[in-house]
């Protein structure tokens, strides 16, 4: 791995822990029924930063881990647009969810070295 793909691996496990830690905050509020309230421009700042990490990505690593790291942005673009005051706590703490899943995905392929992914497949 270069300098490069861990450098933004690293920014990729910051962000899936920043939004595991969001989504820790309203979890006390689940059973809520008023609108939960995030702090908009700490997400904001979130979505920016996973959306440069896709444009990176890019040109460092293949095009499945790529695919999950849009859908992650595209998640966090539909939560901003609905925050705040729109979703209920549960709703919200469900949408945090879409954003980590493919967070994690996308973590979980760039750390499977290919050799690992395919043990039956002979390396010469």
């Amino acid at each position: 791995m270069t300098s490069e793909q861990r450098q933004l691996r690293q920014t990729l496990i910051f962000l899936r822990t920043s939004f595991e830690a969001v989504q820790h905050s309203i979890a006390g509020r689940l059973e809520d029924p008023l609108p939960c309230w995030l702090d908009t421009s700490m997400l904001s700042m979130l979505s920016r930063e996973l959306t440069r990490c896709c444009q990176q990505a890019k040109p460092l690593f293949a095009p499945p881990v790529i695919e999950q790291l849009y859908i992650a942005s595209q998640q966090c673009e539909l939560l901003l647009k609905q925050c705040p005051g729109v979703l209920s706590s549960a709703v919200c703490h469900r949408q945090l969810g879409a954003i980590m899943l493919p967070l994690s995905s996308a973590l979980q392929q760039i750390d499977t070295p290919v050799k690992r992914r395919w043990p039956w497949t002979k390396w010469h």
